[in-house]
């Protein structure tokens, strides 16, 4: 799924195919529970999180990877050590199959984002 119409993040998950839900899923509760005043919504086709009307974080389940959105430079430069060797691009970092989705890297990476403001790519 590149793009998604749902309405709601329960109801994008319940799109999902059987073999991501519970990955995504885990992902999205990592970044509910750090990401403390921010807004979880539907926005780009897949589920981000808003700070002060700004997104700021989101993922999705792409066709051949599933992907979180950090959207903050600063970020990778913080986390480099732990983002080595990772699929990354200029604002994400990818999970090649729902195996490899490293949930407590999500979780630093969140709650730093809810920690700190920088700029967004």
């Amino acid at each position: 799924m590149v793009s998604s119409s749902a309405e709601t993040v329960d109801a994008y998950l319940a799109e999902l195919p059987e073999d991501r839900r519970a990955a995504v899923t885990a992902i999205r509760e990592a970044l509910r529970t750090e990401l403390t005043g921010f807004t979880e919504v539907m926005a780009y086709g897949m589920p981000c999180y808003e700070r002060d009307g700004e997104t700021e974080v989101g993922f999705a389940s792409q066709k051949r990877y599933i992907s979180v959105y950090l959207l903050r430079p600063d970020l990778k430069d913080l986390f480099k050590d732990r983002l080595a060797g990772h699929d990354m691009g200029k604002g994400c970092l990818r999970f090649s199959t729902p195996a490899k989705v490293d949930v407590e890297l999500v979780r630093d990476l969140a709650r730093a984002t809810a920690a700190t403001r920088g700029s967004i790519c």
